[in-house]
């Protein structure tokens, strides 16, 4: 083996000095082969506990032997389906290898070093680390019992900020901001700041005060990029595929950046296929919300008080100082949750919320880890 050759420091841009990049949690099947266990479940990722839907199954075996030929770099069916769906422009629409990959372009597309963005936090570490990779200031405000402080965020607003981040759904927390909170936010910020509106959750929310970014802020000429995945309820998370919708010039832009055919055949021919199973979709919205009340129910059995309500497809617990203790002893045990040290809160945890088989199995492991007179403390 060669030896190592080490970049000389000048090489390495000083913006990327202290980042640390987003860790994603170990593969089941790699935590099973190190710690020699027959039974794993995977409750740390928000992903769906259901694949793609049976019509998108079918639209990818379709796509599969065309392989050898470039997907379509431009989305095109997908944008103008997604155009008329919404009743916005093609221009409008852009597409990308998940919403992750569209919060990397807008950053990309607007961001000069020493601008700042604000953002609520702790919440998805995309809204902090495209930012930083771009030079940019992030400003984190905290967040308000769990919720997103939108007046704090306005208060953290100046002539520097270009972006705004404001999820609908916090991620960790799980917590809904309500449409007179988004509402009022886009009324007072000022005109040189752009808000990206992340709605990655939004199929899961059946709250009559859950807000439409699309409806309510895009399509009304508000300077605004709203996000949608269908990486969540429409089982399509390892495809990369999300969207983004806002004024043409920022579609514009971002498309300068975008890299050439980012987003794969099957992904493009799944995404179309999901659009129109809305029976399915109400299907795993009710399934996910049994789920919801379960996994809820299990943590306060065991003595954990959740951040409620909670209104996508996981939920928030600060178990204090024993977080690390008590991940590493469920992982032992086969249950995969997420540490939420990455976030912003390191005391916590976040479980998704899986089939009824997983939660099960959850709360079988938390009975052999906590000592049940004490709940929190876990056993050694």
């Amino acid at each position: 083996m060669s030896p190592s050759v080490e970049p000389r420091s000048e090489l390495i841009r000083p913006a990327l000095d202290g980042l640390v990049p987003y860790e994603p949690g170990k593969p089941v099947e790699v935590v099973q082969r190190e710690l020699g266990l027959d039974h794993v479940v995977k409750l740390a990722s928000n992903e769906g506990p259901f694949g793609p839907f049976p019509v998108a199954i079918e639209a990818i075996r379709r796509a599969l032997p065309e392989s050898n030929r470039y997907p379509d770099g431009g989305c095109y069916r997908l944008r103008e389906t997604l155009a008329e769906r919404h009743g916005v422009r093609f221009e409008e629409v852009i597409v990308a290898a998940g919403a992750d990959a569209v919060i990397g372009y807008v950053c990309q597309s607007t961001l000069d070093p020493g601008d700042e963005i604000v953002t609520p936090w702790p919440s998805f570490p995309s809204y902090v680390l495209d930012p930083l990779k771009a030079a940019a200031v992030t400003v984190r405000v905290p967040l308000d019992v769990g919720r997103v402080d939108v007046d704090a965020l306005l208060a953290a607003v100046t002539s520097r900020t270009k972006l705004a981040f404001v999820p609908t759904v916090n991620n960790p927390t799980g917590t809904m901001t309500r449409r007179e909170d988004l509402l009022r936010f886009l009324d007072a910020v000022p005109e040189h700041v752009l808000t990206v509106i992340d709605e990655a959750y939004f199929q899961y929310v059946e709250d009559p005060s859950f807000p439409d970014a699309i409806e309510e802020a895009a399509k009304r000429g508000r300077n605004v990029l709203a996000l949608r995945t269908f990486s969540k309820i429409f089982g399509l998370a390892g495809l990369r595929i999300g969207y983004g919708v806002g004024p043409a010039g920022v579609v514009s832009a971002m498309r300068k950046v975008q890299r050439a055919f980012d987003v794969t055949t099957p992904a493009q021919e799944a995404a179309l296929a999901s659009l129109d199973d809305d029976a399915e979709l109400e299907r795993r919205r009710a399934v996910n919300r049994d789920a919801m009340a379960a996994l809820e129910a299990v943590l306060r059995e065991h003595g954990f008080d959740p951040i409620s309500p909670a209104v996508g497809n996981f939920l928030f617990v600060d178990v204090g100082e024993d977080a690390a203790a008590l991940y590493q002893r469920l992982l032992r045990r086969g249950v995969i949750v997420r540490p939420m040290g990455s976030f912003g809160a390191p005391s916590a945890l976040r479980i998704t919320a899986g089939t009824p088989e997983e939660i099960a199995f959850l709360a079988e492991q938390l009975d052999a880890v906590l000592v049940p007179e004490a709940g929190r403390i876990p056993v050694s």
